[in-house]
């Protein structure tokens, strides 16, 4: 039974390369309901691409049973390259998709409401910057530490995608000339060197345990453990050789820190700190603090590109 009252409502997709996070998100940002389902890219790109508009359709017919009404718009966040401004995602490895209209998928599989695309990193950048660790910033840097290193730049209450969707890449700035080879085609890019994966390949080489990651070299080094120690500084100079390179850019308020490697808490943050301040001359430091969210930021921040969306429609 409907509710006497309907509570408008949008749906947020996060769409990520082994699962997807979705929910229904009131205007108050308030998640009315919260769903996870297997991207399934095993089966295929096409496969993947009508899944989303299942698991879109779902969330639609739930809103209109349990809410009262039909949602609004949608927000969906996608990894790769993505074309917001035209809803196209363009291109994603991980998933194997090229040149999608997500957004008009979407919207005819969803009634024809409007639908919003974002990137993931982005997107997620979004929420923390809003409503996360973030708040109140109006400049901010979000570097999320995972597989590889991103960066979303928020500027008074959006991200900036840059003229071609690539601005943020911060991963990909050469801090090593001549330094491990990257996906990209540079050598010494800073993600080869301070992501999760790098670190966890450099512990699991200097500790002789293949098995070994970066959340081990976190733990070996809160231990005390040397050559521990020796890995997780380089990877946090690397790091803060990135940061630096981006704070001179941006001049940020806030640099929010979030992914993987963020998990180790202080033993992350008191070092980077540090390192950070030692290398700044006449550039202002910012707040460097942990991200908020967590792995909800992705979907809160495509509920947020809903709620934008509605925003900025001109009334016919």
């Amino acid at each position: 039974m409907s509710p006497v009252n309907p509570v408008e409502h949008v749906i947020a997709l996060d769409v990520g390369g082994t699962g997807m996070k979705a929910a229904l998100v009131a205007a108050d940002g308030t998640l009315l309901h919260e769903a996870r389902r297997a991207t399934g890219r095993e089966r295929g790109a096409e496969a993947v691409v009508e899944t989303i508009q299942d698991f879109a359709a779902q969330l639609l017919d739930h809103g209109r049973e349990r809410y009262g009404t039909a949602a609004s718009a949608a927000g969906v966040a996608v990894p790769g390259i993505v074309d917001a401004e035209n809803g196209i995602a363009v291109y994603a490895a991980n998933l194997g998709w090229r040149d999608v209209p997500m957004r008009y998928l979407l919207a005819k599989r969803l009634g024809g409401i409007p639908v919003a695309l974002g990137h993931d990193v982005r997107t997620g950048g979004l929420a923390e910057g809003r409503i996360g660790a973030g708040r109140g910033a109006d400049r901010f840097l979000f570097v999320p530490l995972g597989t590889g290193i991103a960066g979303a730049i928020g500027i008074a209450g959006r991200i900036e995608a840059g003229a071609h969707g690539y601005a943020g890449e911060i991963g990909h700035i050469v801090v090593r000339p001549g330094g491990p080879a990257c996906g990209c085609g540079q050598r010494g890019c800073l993600e080869t060197l301070a992501s999760a994966s790098a670190v966890s390949r450099a512990w699991a080489s200097a500790s002789g345990d293949p098995e070994a990651d970066a959340a081990d070299c976190a733990e070996a080094v809160a231990s005390g453990d040397e050559r521990a120690r020796e890995v997780w500084l380089a990877a946090i100079g690397a790091l803060a050789d990135g940061l630096v390179t981006a704070i001179t850019l941006l001049d940020p308020t806030t640099l929010i820190i979030g992914g993987g490697l963020a998990e180790a808490g202080e033993t992350l943050f008191t070092p980077l700190r540090a390192a950070v301040e030692e290398r700044v001359t006449f550039q202002r430091l910012p707040h460097i603090v942990p991200a908020a969210l967590g792995d909800t930021a992705g979907c809160l921040g495509a509920g947020l590109l809903a709620w934008d969306l509605l925003a900025t429609e001109v009334p016919a």
